[in-house]
């Protein structure tokens, strides 16, 4: 009997419903069974939540790369579109805009210009042509226009003139290569940008922008700004546009080379020994005489070298303020490299003195700046270990 009455008991705790948690003040009693149902319901459910989660976590931080993400330009914008995502003073950008409209009306001077000469020489003693003048008189209009020029100044007209807006400071060369029109070669506009009142006691690197305008078998605006990576390249549309067409953000290692002032190698043997190399090593040479299409070209084909030296009996005629800082903006965003005034520095880190400042300078690619600073100044500390790869003859 008392076996039995065990096994009743052991029986009825074996069934016994099971207690839930306490729920609304009261107590709950669900079966086993139910309670099992439930969590493989539950189960499911969790994993979508979490999922869900998941999801919601992936997209707030989509969200947050998107908000702190870079701007960047794309192929086939306008101007407009790209000065939009490239700076946010509104200044700086209708400072742009005026001079990409000057550059465009010069381009058609340009193309019907008379290229006889006048009797004007500038301060500098250099005859002017008629077409020069023109130029000239173009971007001083458009700077003042702007509103946002305080003053500019120009290799025709170097003493500063007050152009009676604020932001912003521009030097500029209306056309390099004015004495090369007359056999249809490319020649174009160079220009920098500095904040502010000075054009010196700066340096190139205080440039807020820089830019040039190509006028050949295509008329192209060529723009870098501070702080935003890249040179780019814009095309003058039929309707009179600027589309954007080419991003340059890196200069290889090429044969190619423009050698400017090659007189220079005959009482200068560093120089000399540089060309040969040049030769020795069959670089193409690309050459035409207008300093615009020369460098430009390094941006266009992403590789090559521009030299331009100085020796005893041949003087510097490239001008800091005017042409030098500006392009070394120009090549140096674009990730090549610039050696300035046989100093071994950037052209970008000279400070300018004098508005009629004379330099010599080099661009191109890293490689090839460190061989230029190795055969003319017999080192390279900025590049010192592509330097110690190069050997220089005796």
């Amino acid at each position: 009997m008392a076996a039995m009455l065990k096994k009743a008991a052991a029986s009825a705790v074996a069934t016994r419903p099971a207690v839930a948690p306490r729920a609304a003040g009261r107590t709950m009693v669900v079966p086993k069974a139910s309670m099992a149902s439930s969590v493989r319901t539950l189960a499911p459910a969790a994993s979508t939540l979490r999922g869900a989660q998941a999801k919601r976590t992936t997209r707030a931080s989509a969200v947050a790369a998107a908000a702190t993400a870079k701007p960047r330009a794309n192929i086939g914008d306008s101007l407009s579109a790209f000065l939009a995502v490239s700076t946010d003073d509104p200044k700086l950008r209708q400072l742009m805009t005026s001079l990409s409209e000057a550059i465009r009306t010069i381009a058609h001077k340009v193309r019907t210009a008379s290229c006889g000469s006048t009797a004007c020489v500038n301060s500098f003693g250099d005859e002017q042509l008629n077409v020069d003048m023109v130029a000239d008189g173009l971007l001083f209009e458009a700077l003042k226009y702007s509103h946002c020029c305080s003053w500019a100044c120009s290799e025709e007209v170097p003493e500063p003139v007050d152009m009676g807006g604020s932001g912003y400071s521009v030097a500029f060369d209306p056309l390099d290569g004015s004495s090369i029109v007359d056999t249809n070669f490319a020649v174009g506009t160079i220009f920098g940008i500095w904040p502010g009142d000075k054009l010196v006691g700066v340096t190139g690197r205080d440039q807020a922008a820089a830019g040039m305008g190509i006028y050949g078998p295509r008329t192209v605006f060529v723009v870098a700004m501070k702080g935003f990576p890249g040179t780019f390249e814009f095309l003058l549309q039929d309707d009179g546009k600027w589309m954007l067409v080419k991003e340059t953000t890196e200069i290889a290692e090429g044969k190619l080379y423009a050698p400017g002032n090659l007189r220079a190698i005959f009482d200068n043997p560093e120089y000399k020994k540089l060309v040969d190399f040049y030769l020795e090593k069959q670089y193409t040479l690309r050459y035409t005489g207008g300093m615009v299409p020369d460098v430009f070209q390094i941006l266009v084909k992403e590789k090559g070298v521009f030299t331009n030296v100085t020796s005893p009996t041949t003087k510097a005629k490239l001008r800091l303020l005017f042409e030098v800082a500006p392009l070394a903006l120009l090549v140096e965003n674009a990730g090549g490299a610039s050696s300035c005034d046989g100093l071994g520095v950037s052209g970008l880190d000279v400070e300018i003195t004098k508005h009629d400042q004379r330099t010599q300078i080099c661009y191109g690619s890293v490689g090839e700046v460190a061989r230029f600073e190795k055969y003319m100044l017999g080192s390279s500390k900025r590049f010192a270990e592509l330097a110690a790869k190069i050997t220089v003859p005796n």
